[in-house]
Order: structure tokens, then C-alpha cells, then sequence
């Protein structure tokens, strides 16, 4: 089984915004981008998708619509794949944010819900979520899904069985592609490409 996870490209705000689960565009056409992802995946020689699948913001959705109509093939969105929610500190520059509540949440990286959205944990509890129902789902592969780099880092670190803190060192560029495997006899998962 392969799936190929894909960060949508860079997005219409400025660097230093934090903008997990909020609705914001992407700042390049969408075709361009569409056709510049094509254009890499055919050059690694990533098999097309049976189906694409997306988170349903705007960043991703679109970009989705496009590949899976070039691709000719099914598309399904699921708010299990939008990035984590980050509370009070949406659409927030990261430098303006207190930096006691910023070090309170790095105590408790787990756990802590200092801007009153997601914890870490519960984040890692949704994604987990979806991706143990579409590791069912053998007839979907290959799969490319067009989503976040948190949910990207989670899902990775679920099947290398590696710590999401461990994961979130990992560069990740936009537009970045992941492709994962996983031998159906053994039933392990492994790492074919990263941030290609």
C-alpha cells in the first residue's frame, strides 16, 4: 500500500503567522502549482492515484479539485486531515503571541491547550483517527492526500513509530512530498520518500 502525502504550497499571509485551522488561500494559481506537483511526481516515478483525499480548507481543497480532475480520479474530503486548531493564536503573528503562554505550552507539549484550541494530543487522537480507517482500505492505494504539515509529521510518526516531537524537527518544505509504503504480508510501514 502506498500513500503519497502532499503540504499544500505557500499560502496568501505573510511568514511568522500562525494559521492552522483557519481558511486562508493560497498565495500562487492554483493550475501552476497543480502542474508543478505533477511535473515532480511523474520525475520520482510516484505511481498516480487510485484516489485523492483532502482536508477541507481552502489551501488544500483547491489544489485537490485540480489534481484529482487532471488525475481523473475520485476525490473525498475529511476534517480529520485540517491542520491542528490553534485557539486564540489563529491568524496571530507567532512573535506577538505572550511568551509565557508559548513556554507554558512547551512544558507540556502533550497536553497543554494554552490558547484554548487543540491539544497535541488530541490532534494526534483525530489523525490517528482517519488514517487507522484508510490503513483498512487496502483497494485505495496508491492514495495521495493533499493536506497539512502537522498532519503530516503525525501520521508519519505513527507509522515510523518515532515521537511526533521527534517529527516536528523534520523540514517540510510547502508543496513538500511524502511517500510512505506499507509490505501487506509484514504489515510494516516504511519511509520511500521525504520532503521531496
Amino acid at each position: 500500500m502506498d500513500i503519497v502525502l502532499i503540504r499544500h504550497p505557500a499560502v496568501a499571509l505573510d511568514s511568522g503567522v500562525c494559521y492552522g485551522h483557519s481558511d486562508v488561500a493560497l498565495a500562487e494559481d492554483v493550475e501552476v502549482s497543480a502542474s508543478a506537483l505533477a511535473l515532480k511526481l511523474a520525475t520520482l516515478q510516484i505511481p498516480p492515484p487510485r484516489v485523492l483525499m483532502s482536508s477541507p480548507l481552502t489551501r488544500c481543497a483547491t489544489l485537490a479539485a485540480v489534481m484529482a480532475n487532471d488525475f481523473g480520479c475520485a476525490l473525498s474530503h475529511d476534517d480529520r486531515l485540517k491542520e491542528m486548531n490553534f485557539g486564540d493564536w489563529e491568524e496571530q503573528r507567532w512573535d506577538s503571541i505572550d511568551r509565557e503562554l508559548l513556554d507554558a505550552w512547551a512544558a507540556n507539549f502533550e497536553h497543554a491547550r494554552a490558547h484554548g484550541g487543540e491539544s497535541v494530543a488530541q490532534f494526534v487522537a483525530r489523525v490517528r483517527a482517519w488514517f487507522d480507517a484508510f490503513a483498512l482500505t487496502r483497494e485505495l492505494s496508491p492514495a495521495y492526500v493533499v493536506t497539512h504539515a502537522g498532519v503530516i509529521r503525525v501520521i508519519a510518526s505513527l507509522v515510523l513509530e518515532v515521537p511526533v516531537e521527534s517529527c516536528l524537527r523534520w523540514s517540510l518544505e510547502m508543496a513538500g512530498i511524502v511517500w510512505l509504503r506499507r509490505d501487506d504480508e509484514t504489515q510494516q510501514w516504511s519511509l520511500v520518500r521525504w520532503n521531496v
